[in-house]
């Protein structure tokens, strides 16, 4: 089966639709798939609903798809760095679930190993926990949370082989294999596709049964979300 798309926008033709439940990998700038999101954006796809621990900044990232108004719903951790994002939730015509970091982790983490909910202390006592199950164990009270199974999942990795096995680069791995687990179709866009077998089988950081398609995006611009330079005395 061959895995290897030509372009993004090959990659996501017949997958993405109106109104679907995507995740994007990623944590701020770091480690988004850059082209699939260009390529998202172009399909002109709308009513869309995404996992995201934030939603990039204004211009860059998902905010490219905030400012096209394609996104309904975000379902994040961090409205930080995006006034657009801030824009839109504080004026009503953005939805937004906001979920514990290490809860949105957690619920990708379940999804993708097929448990449909887990108990959690986090969020109970707050606005994240209205409207869900509490339980008590051992004398603390708990809060039911739904795993996340997106339609589909956009990743980006460092590398991949033919089959579609993948290695992260450093803190560029972070949501990015509970999305790509959890996706019920997984596209992923790579720096560099190798033949299969050309890794060692203890360096692959996540199996290719979990990804769907590939696509080729060799040199991202991998932006800077905040620069900040240390000024030296007498410099």
């Amino acid at each position: 089966m061959n895995k290897i798309y030509p372009s993004a926008a090959a990659a996501l033709d017949g997958v993405v639709q109106d109104g679907q439940l995507l995740a994007v990998g990623g944590f701020g700038l770091c480690g988004i798939p850059e082209a699939l999101i260009d390529a998202l954006r172009d399909s002109g796809r709308k009513n869309l609903t995404v996992i995201s621990n934030n939603a990039g900044v204004d211009g860059f990232g998902l905010g490219k798809l905030l400012e096209t108004r394609q996104i309904r719903k975000m379902i994040s951790s961090y409205v930080g760095e995006n006034k657009e994002f801030e824009r839109q939730y504080l004026a009503g015509e953005l939805e937004l679930e906001f979920t514990p970091q290490g809860t949105l982790a957690e619920k990708l983490r379940a999804g993708g190993a097929g448990i449909p909910a887990f108990y959690t202390r986090t969020g109970v006592g707050t606005m994240v926990a209205e409207g869900k199950e509490l339980r008590e164990f051992d004398g603390h009270t708990y809060v039911m949370e739904r795993a996340l199974v997106p339609d589909v999942s956009l990743v980006k990795a460092w590398k991949a082989d033919h089959s579609g096995n993948l290695i992260f680069r450093l803190t560029a791995r972070n949501f990015n294999p509970a999305a790509a687990m959890a996706g019920k179709v997984t596209v992923v866009e790579v720096e560099e596709i190798l033949p299969t077998g050309s890794f060692d089988p203890d360096a692959v950081h996540l199996p290719g049964i979990y990804v769907h398609r590939l696509v080729l995006n060799a040199t991202p611009e991998k932006r800077i979300e905040k620069r900040t330079i240390t000024e030296k005395a007498g410099v």
